[in-house]
């Protein structure tokens, strides 16, 4: 069996952005007729590879290419200030990779930002979807009983300003609900990720203060997704509250959802070995 590593899965493509060339990275794994596309979180350091790479072997191994974009702004993809919807940035962004790729229909699993992102292209792609999978994300609205920002949001934007191993743990803290899965190597992984890109927390930075609202809140239009939705929360989770995933429930007609307790903001790490059994069976059935 080929071992895949970030380094020998490791792609670029130039797409057209606004009129301007714009690299993505991507990383592209396995090969079958259906590809599943991976979107993830908008975390200082965040990447497609680190965000999932508990993920990908069970997918490949059931036969479902894979591919990993960095969106815009984070890992190996160029850097941008966002001055509108970084929701719909990111979709049209994975439209030009699809398109480069020549890929015309995908499942989508998009966490967090990625869930949002997500959500923006079913809405202006609905023949291109397949399945999706949203986790911790999707609408951009607010909860209901938790002050927003919510506790972990502000932690994210005091890690973007000031990137330290110090705020990093902070954040970490709230971001899982057992800090004990999380390693010392981990920790400083995430900050050399970090570190190596300062221009994106610079510009991370510059985008919400030139537009505050990055993530579009599609609470309005969810009843137009028809793809058949699996929701996946965490019952802890300290980013985006739970009344928000329910939110996301109640409005996508085809949707079902799954919570995990004792789970924060990052279920396919924190649940890894279920989250998959669980995402597997729901694009097989």
């Amino acid at each position: 069996m080929a071992i895949f590593t970030e380094e020998n899965t490791s792609k670029f493509i130039s797409i057209q952005e606004a009129g301007k060339a714009l690299s993505i990275h991507y990383n592209d794994i396995g090969q079958g007729d259906e590809t599943v596309v991976m979107l993830h979180g908008s975390g200082p350091g965040a990447s497609g590879w680190a965000n999932f790479h508990r993920n990908i072997d069970p997918l490949v191994a059931a036969g479902y290419r894979v591919v990993l974009m960095d969106c815009p702004g984070w890992s190996k993809s160029d850097p941008v200030v966002c001055n509108g919807s970084r929701s719909d940035l990111n979709a049209r962004c994975l439209k030009g990779l699809l398109d480069g790729l020549n890929i015309e229909k995908v499942h989508i699993l998009g966490n967090s930002m990625g869930a949002h992102s997500t959500s923006a292209f079913a809405l202006d792609n609905p023949k291109r979807v397949d399945k999706l999978v949203l986790m911790g994300g999707g609408t951009g609205g607010p909860s209901l009983f938790t002050p927003m920002p919510a506790e972990g949001i502000k932690l994210i934007g005091q890690l973007y300003r000031d990137p330290t191993i110090e705020n990093l743990k902070r954040m970490m803290a709230v971001f899982v609900y057992d800090v004990s899965s999380l390693s010392e190597d981990l920790y400083q992984q995430r900050l050399n990720n970090i570190m190596a890109r300062r221009d994106h927390l610079e510009n991370f930075v510059k985008s919400v203060e030139n537009f505050p609202k990055q993530f579009t809140d599609y609470g309005h239009r969810l009843d137009e997704i028809k793809a058949e939705t699996l929701i996946i929360w965490g019952r802890n989770d300290r980013f985006v509250p739970l009344d928000v995933g329910l939110r996301t429930l109640a409005n996508i007609p085809n949707a079902q959802m799954h919570i995990f307790n004792k789970c924060g903001h990052w279920a396919q790490w924190e649940h890894a070995d279920a989250f998959n059994r669980l995402v597997l069976d729901f694009l097989a059935h």
